[in-house]
């Protein structure tokens, strides 16, 4: 999903279609407190891939979004 020649809109048409799915059903499945934050976490790595990271007009450092910024970018809550 870090690959420059899809574009975001794609990516995230990807993301919608495959990898949520698969992630909804294992919560739906049932799954224990530290398989859900696994998957939070895969989910939030899947869409710091996807939005890449962000650079401080300020200071110019490159930043990680955190994850109020990728769940507003991705209009879809958590």
């Amino acid at each position: 999903m870090s690959s420059n020649l899809l574009s975001k809109n794609v990516k995230i048409k990807v993301y919608r279609t495959t990898v949520l799915p698969v992630v909804l059903m294992g919560v739906k499945l049932g799954c224990s407190q530290w398989e859900e934050r696994s998957l939070r976490m895969l989910e939030n790595r899947v869409l710091r891939g996807i939005f890449r990271p962000k650079r401080n007009e300020v200071t110019e450092e490159w930043r990680k979004l955190d994850i109020e910024e990728l769940n507003y970018l991705f209009s879809s809550p958590n």
